[in-house]
This record gives C-alpha cells, structure tokens and sequence, in this order.
C-alpha cells in the first residue's frame, strides 16, 4: 500500500507547470478567435498579427503560443475545425465543474450518477446543451472547479 504522504505529493505534482500551461492554451483559443474576426486579406504579416494579438492578451513573454499560425490547423483546416479550439478548455472546464456536484454528494452517489445519465447522456439532443447541463449541475458551469484542480485557485 502507498503511505498517505507519498499519494499526496503524486497528486499534488499533478498541478506541477498548469499556469504555463494553461496560459499557453487559452492563449491558443483566443489567436484562433482573432484570427476568425479579421476580414481576410492575402496581405497580412503573420507574425505581427501574432505579436499584435500576443501584446493586447498581456501574454507573458516566457509564454509564447502553443502553435505559430501558419500549421495552427485549427485556423486554417475547414469549418468543423476552424475557430474551435476554445472548446478543449470548455470541455475541461465542463468536466472539473460536472465532478463537484458528484464530490459535493458523493462519488458513489447512484442518485448524482442517475442525473448525469438520465439528464445529460440519455437526453443527447433533445434539448439545449446548457439547459440540460444546468438540469443535472443546478447552474450554469463555472471555471472555479478546473482553476482548482489546476492549483491556480
């Protein structure tokens, strides 16, 4: 069995680097988000646009984006892709929020483990995918939960 204290610091050592990470990976998200508001010219200087939009985020400089523009696949692929990358953090912030409720009333909750399947798996479609989330949560999701996990909280 693994004594309390060393499980402890391999969970700990899980938040080990998340503010670089993090930040590389919003800062991704929002290059994406700019580079789809421009009214498109075949005339740009990438790079500028990058510092441009680099500088207005307030990016560390120790923080450089995690893909430069010109193979950011996301930006450039087709309209599935384009301008989505936002929604890998959504995602996470979706997941970390969606686990408290099974924190806060139990992990091995059949009822919480009920909700999230009757409210958001089986229903799928059949509604609004916020109103479905905040049927099972009882609120809108916040990122609280994923700044936690992440020690940034």
């Amino acid at each position: 069995m693994i004594p309390q204290a060393l499980l402890d610091k391999i969970l700990e050592s899980r938040k080990f680097n998340q503010g670089f990470m993090t930040t590389e990976l919003v800062g991704a998200a929002l290059l994406d988000i700019e580079w789809h508001k421009l009214n498109w010219c075949k005339d740009i200087d990438v790079r500028a646009f990058e510092r441009s939009v680099a500088r207005r985020l307030h990016m560390p400089q120790e923080v450089q984006f995690r893909y430069r523009s010109p193979y950011f696949k996301h930006i450039f692929d087709n309209d599935q892709y384009s301008c989505g990358y936002y929604t890998y953090l959504w995602s996470q912030v979706l997941e970390a929020d969606a686990f408290k409720r099974f924190e806060q009333e139990g992990v091995m909750n059949r009822a919480v483990a009920d909700d999230y399947r009757h409210l958001i798996l089986e229903a799928g479609d059949t509604d609004d995918a916020m109103t479905l989330y905040k049927r099972f949560r009882g609120q809108e999701p916040t990122a609280d939960a994923l700044l936690h996990n992440r020690g940034l909280k």
